[in-house]
């Protein structure tokens, strides 16, 4: 009996010290010891630290595009003979892509949004909502009757899950912008550190919110009004009133705060149109794609669905979904998106229904000779502006930026709440290595010393005017002292190119493309302030920290 007893009193003493044990290890787990003082970061300034291995959300709409090696630029068929799509070997970085194209009804909250805030009604205000408008009358033809698509192509709810035509480079890289904003804001006010409703209820063209003016100089968001833009502790909890203030407003070293959404560049698009990933077998593909779906076929062979088109495209003259009662692929125009399946990454329609604007500037060749990593031509570097009184200086309603477009359009290129931006100048470049200049769409292609005009030992400046690399047309749109519009067309006989550095590539076939056009090798140009009926658009999102989302598997 006393055995047992003895026996008892052990296993209670063993239960308490074991209890003890994780008790102290929880405490121990819950502190934040820095790797590199051993200070507990807790009680410091430590928000880098403490957030330390704090992964990346995936942002609204975006799948995970994990990068990788690819050879861009390789097609089967050259039919064209345009010679701008020369195989290269290159690397991209893992990042986030739209699952689907931009749908009518993204774009129209866009729309309603800058009406709602900028009343179209009020002088000061109505080129923003004029300018950010899709162009519907995009899909008039001098031999066809359209304008059912003309006057509810864009707004009827029937349209609404259907991919947005009539939208120019320029409104695509403003959309993505205002998306930035919207996600963020919306992040914050979820993590406590703006006012619940701020976004809908106190809005207005003179209390905006921005990323990057957030990120720089919190107490301006709002247009200053300090009661919707709200305080932590170090430690993300709420402020008591009275407290010191330390880390109070949320920081990229926060971990929540998530990169800018923007055009896909040209080397990530093609990458994940292709989608290898699914002919792969440890670190080999297994033959390359014509299409981002796997056979050289644009029909399904699988049994449940054997026949059926893959892609919304043209399939010959005058064909453009098949007879009445059996439609091959199910649109005559432009089809709601995810009708088709997804490629390999998960991403719908990355061949036909529309083609896609991406961020680079054409060039008919690729330099990889210059760079195989994270490829792109189109990099213009810029910095914040600090006005006379040595502050940030933020856009307001008497500043706006716009562009005047070479049909006379305006867009605006800023919005109040954005800070103003100027190029880098030599405080930025000054024995750099990396970058010399903040404009660099002509590095290597197109700038002077590029030109078959430049002697290295000459004294002058450089070819002239009417030597220069791209010699295209010089339309110029200008306003005079009435404030009236003067649109002067370049009528030369001796133009030599449509290329120039208003150019952008776009990607993809389109419902008005033939099979061919479906490759995503394939590469066109347009030009970046004009728009038509069958180019479209999908955002991009940079991924930040790990390559991959999971540990690697050998095979598919």
């Amino acid at each position: 009996m006393k055995v047992n007893k003895i026996v008892v009193l052990q296993l209670m003493m063993s239960v308490v010290l074991m209890l003890g044990t994780a008790s102290c290890s929880k405490k121990s787990s819950s502190s934040h010891a820095s790797r590199a003082t051993g200070w507990d970061v807790d009680s410091q300034n430590g928000t880098a630290a403490r957030n330390a291995g704090k992964k990346q959300q995936a942002g609204p709409g975006l799948v995970f595009v994990e990068g990788g090696t690819f050879t861009m630029g390789k097609v089967q068929d050259d039919v064209m003979h345009d010679w701008n799509n020369t195989p290269t070997q290159q690397h991209v970085q893992s990042f986030y892509m739209d699952e689907t194209e931009v749908t009518n009804g993204m774009y129209l909250e866009y729309l309603e949004w800058l009406k709602k805030v900028f009343p179209p009604t009020e002088e000061n205000y109505k080129n923003i909502y004029e300018g950010a408008s899709p162009d519907t009358l995009v899909w008039r033809n001098r031999l066809g009757y359209n304008e059912t698509m003309t006057n509810n192509y864009l707004r009827h709810p029937s349209y609404a899950n259907y991919p947005v035509v009539g939208v120019n480079w320029i409104q695509a890289v403003e959309f993505s912008k205002w998306r930035t904003d919207r996600v963020n804001e919306a992040v914050l006010e979820k993590n406590g550190y703006i006012k619940k409703g701020a976004k809908t209820q106190d809005v207005s063209a003179e209390s905006l919110f921005n990323t990057e003016a957030y990120l720089a100089s919190p107490s301006t968001t709002y247009g200053g009004n300090e009661e919707l833009v709200l305080k932590k502790s170090s430690t993300g909890r709420r402020l008591k009133e009275g407290a010191e203030e330390k880390n109070v407003y949320a920081q990229r070293s926060s971990g929540i705060i998530l990169p800018e959404y923007r055009l896909p560049t040209e080397a990530e698009w093609e990458y994940a149109a292709a989608a290898d990933v699914g002919q792969r077998e440890y670190n080999i593909y297994k033959g390359q794609k014509k299409y981002p779906w796997s056979g050289d076929y644009t029909r399904s062979s699988k049994r449940k669905n054997r026949g059926d088109q893959l892609a919304n495209f043209k399939q010959g003259n005058g064909d453009y979904g098949g007879i009445a009662g059996w439609s091959d692929d199910g649109a005559d125009i432009t089809n709601a998106v995810k009708s088709y399946a997804p490629n390999d990454f998960g991403l719908y329609d990355m061949a036909g229904n529309v083609a896609e604007w991406v961020a680079d500037v054409y060039r008919p060749i690729i330099d990889n000779e210059a760079n195989d990593f994270n490829y792109f031509r189109g990099n213009q570097y810029a910095k914040n502006k600090i006005g006379k009184d040595g502050k940030l200086e933020i856009i307001n309603k008497d500043n706006i930026k716009y562009k005047t477009l070479s049909n006379g359009k305006k867009v605006a290129t800023n919005l109040p709440g954005e800070i103003a931006q100027v190029p880098v100048d030599e405080n930025e470049t000054y024995l750099r290595q990396n970058f010399s200049q903040s404009d660099n769409i002509n590095y290597r292609d197109g700038d002077k010393q590029s030109s078959r005009y430049f002697d290295f030992g000459d004294s002058e400046s450089g070819p002239k005017a009417d030597q220069a690399m791209y010699n295209s047309p010089k339309h110029n749109v200008t306003v005079d002292s009435l404030g009236q519009m003067v649109r002067k067309y370049d009528n030369s006989s001796k133009r030599t190119t449509l290329i120039d550095d208003n150019v952008r590539v776009y990607k993809g076939g389109s419902w008005r493309d033939r099979a061919y056009w479906l490759d995503p090798a394939q590469r066109r140009y347009f030009p970046q302030d004009m728009a038509t009926d069958y180019l479209g658009f999908r955002c991009a999102m940079s991924r930040v920290g790990s390559k991959t989302e999971r540990r690697k598997s050998p095979r598919n």
